[in-house]
């Protein structure tokens, strides 16, 4: 494929915008090469400024689980920008998302809209530390939730990817009182616990993260970490940024059965537009100003275009809840498929999958949590897998560290196409 328009345009990008993006790990610097500028996009697939079509398996990083410029989406955000754009005031549509939002999802009363996922998080600690009034939080080791001081602590994806899980910039004062735990073992939970008793106002965690490759939560898990909140008296948050309204209309909560007391949203929620939100019960929820001393806002928090986006992609979810078993579907049948052609050509590989999250490991030994993950990272053999595929008309993340995201666009040929470009590319390992 030809990349020179997009070359040229990165190109010009570096020298106004730091190394020529405005999110890290599009600049390709983790595979190495020119990143691909896109044009348009329409359904499954991608049109870049060479005119190259592509096969999307980033979907914006989760979002568009409908696919590119679904069309309920769009009418909705056209019809509303012809009224304006924002008004700084509250309308009648923050009302309407978050009446269904809380109707959709188990175990919230209220829900808070912001402008990000890093928003949501960052205001979901400082709810929590406000309500019990504790200082201290756990993350865990590669479970990424935005790039608020407090998260930059071993993160996961493009943290990851740059070599700079802890960020110059995060004080050590803010970094004490973030603890970190290792995911899918309860037993290293207790120990940081029992050595930070009385000073943890929370545990955050990606239920099923997606910054370390797709990692599904091992048997009791999540539970586990539940019957540990409740018997601390920490509060369980779970960042569904990723997860929420993707894995279920109502999320892993609904999907696993496992209950948190805050929730952080993003992605799905906003149709592709800039939304996050967090959510919980009332007890919770009216600790924030106005009504209570925890305080966070936003000027363009709640904006019409991106509430009208969200709005028409939970309806769509909501209405027609037969589109969860049809993406899971298809993201088992990529599954099986890959599956088969990397054992027939011999290459190492685990593949973790969560309904429509998936990744794809270059190493034997199972992926469970960061260190799994990071040893199962072979740089060398992921980027000349992600060109081989990108030659080939396949736009997978560009980063061993990150899930492919499954959109209900995505037709069966693109599947067996997906499917015999990877038998095609592996064949050479």
């Amino acid at each position: 494929m030809i990349y020179k328009r997009s070359s040229e345009l990165f190109a010009a990008a570096q020298k106004v915008i730091p190394g020529g993006v405005n999110s890290p790990v599009r600049a390709f610097k983790a595979v190495g090469g020119d990143p691909i500028f896109v044009k348009k996009a329409e359904g499954a697939y991608l049109f870049d400024e060479d005119g190259n079509k592509l096969i999307d398996y980033i979907n914006s990083w989760g979002p568009l689980i409908l696919g590119h410029a679904h069309k309920p989406v769009v009418d909705a955000v056209v019809e509303k920008a012809q009224s304006g754009t924002s008004f700084g005031t509250p309308t009648e549509i923050e009302t309407k998302i978050a009446e269904l939002a809380v109707k959709m999802v188990p175990n919230i009363d209220k829900i808070r809209f912001v402008n990000s996922g890093t928003e949501a998080t960052m205001s979901a600690v400082r709810l929590a530390r406000g309500f019990t009034g504790k200082e201290k939080i756990i993350k865990f080791a590669g479970c990424y939730h935005g790039h608020s001081d407090s998260f930059l602590i071993q993160a996961g994806s493009g943290a990851v990817t740059f070599g700079t899980p802890n960020s110059p910039g995060v004080t050590q004062g803010t970094a004490k009182d973030t603890l970190l735990a290792n995911y899918n073992d309860l037993e290293n939970v207790k120990e940081v616990i029992e050595a930070n008793r009385d000073e943890i106002a929370c545990l955050i965690i990606e239920p099923v993260p997606g910054n370390m490759g797709c990692i599904p939560p091992k048997d009791g898990f999540l539970e586990g970490l539940r019957d540990l909140c409740d018997a601390n008296d920490i509060l369980l948050i779970f960042d569904e940024v990723m997860s929420g309204f993707r894995l279920a209309p109502g999320g892993v909560q609904e999907r696993l059965g496992v209950k948190a007391d805050i929730l952080c949203f993003g992605k799905v929620i906003g149709g592709g537009l800039p939304v996050g939100a967090f959510a919980a019960r009332n007890e919770i929820m009216d600790y924030l100003a106005p009504v209570g001393p925890v305080y966070q806002a936003g000027t363009l928090s709640g904006n019409p275009l991106a509430m009208a986006a969200g709005l028409a992609m939970l309806n769509e979810l909501d209405q027609n809840r037969e589109i969860f078993q049809s993406i899971d579907k298809k993201t088992e049948y990529l599954h099986e498929g890959i599956e088969k052609v990397l054992k027939n050509n011999k290459v190492p590989h685990t593949i973790n999958r969560v309904g429509s999250m998936i990744s794809v490991h270059f190493g034997k030994e199972p992926v469970t949590d960061f260190d799994s993950a990071a040893r199962s990272a072979n740089l060398g053999v992921f980027n000349k897998f992600f060109h081989g595929m990108l030659e080939n008309g396949i736009y997978i993340a560009p980063s061993a560290y990150e899930t492919w995201f499954i959109s209900e666009a995505l037709s069966y040929e693109d599947l067996d196409k997906t499917i015999e470009t990877v038998a095609k590319v592996t064949k050479e390992f």
